[in-house]
C-alpha cells in the first residue's frame, strides 16, 4: 500500500480510474483531489481555450488542452492547468496519457473554492519546472495576471489586452471579452 509520501505516477492513475468523477493532481508525493469548478469560472476558462485554440490551430502552431489534460513536470508531479498550450515542435503526437513535459503557457481561473495563494503557487511550481507563462485570472475581480520566470507579474483589467507575444506573436484577446455575458 502506497503511503501519501511515495505515491507514483501509477498510484495517481489507478485512482483516477476507480474514482473517475474526481480530478485528482500528485504533487510532491501527494495528491489532491480538486473540487469541481465554479460554474462562471469554468465558463471564463473556456473562453480561453476558445481564444487560443481558434488561434493556435489554423496556424498549426501545438495543441490546447482544457482542464483535465495532465502533464507529469520533469520533477514527477503530475498537474493538470485550467487551459494549456504546448507549441507543436515539442509535442508533434497527443499521448494517450499524461504529457510527460511542462506546457509552454499554462492558465488558472479562480473559482470560488479556490485561494489566490495556491493558484499563484500553482502557476509557480509550473515555471520552476520549464513553463514559459502562466497566467491567472480572476473573475470576480476582473483581474488578469501574467507570470514569467525571472519577471515581474504584469497586471491586465478590463480596459488592457491580452498578449502573448513571446509564444503566440499576433495573438490577442480584450480582457473584457473573457467574463460571462449577462442576458
Amino acid at each position: 500500500m502506497a503511503t501519501l509520501t511515495t505515491l507514483q505516477r501509477k498510484d495517481l492513475e489507478k485512482l483516477q480510474a476507480e474514482h473517475p468523477d474526481y480530478c485528482m493532481e500528485l504533487a510532491e508525493g501527494n495528491i489532491t483531489i480538486m473540487s469541481p469548478s465554479g460554474y462562471q469560472s469554468d465558463e471564463v476558462a473556456i473562453t480561453v481555450a476558445a481564444n487560443l485554440w481558434n488561434w493556435v490551430k489554423p496556424r498549426k502552431l501545438g495543441r490546447v488542452a482544457g482542464a483535465g489534460a495532465g502533464f507529469e513536470l520533469p520533477n514527477s508531479d503530475v498537474r493538470a492547468p485550467d487551459v494549456s498550450f504546448v507549441r507543436a515542435e515539442r509535442m508533434k503526437v497527443s499521448p494517450l496519457s499524461f504529457a510527460e513535459l511542462a506546457p509552454d503557457l499554462m492558465v488558472e481561473v479562480k473559482s470560488p473554492s479556490d485561494t489566490l495563494k495556491s493558484l499563484r503557487d500553482k502557476i509557480q511550481s509550473f515555471l520552476s519546472q520549464g513553463t514559459k507563462v502562466g497566467i491567472l485570472i480572476n473573475p470576480e475581480q476582473h483581474r488578469v495576471e501574467i507570470y514569467r520566470p525571472g519577471e515581474e507579474v504584469v497586471v491586465l483589467g478590463d480596459g488592457d489586452i491580452l498578449t502573448i507575444p513571446d509564444l503566440l506573436p499576433g495573438f490577442e484577446v480584450a480582457v473584457v471579452d473573457l467574463w460571462s455575458v449577462e442576458f
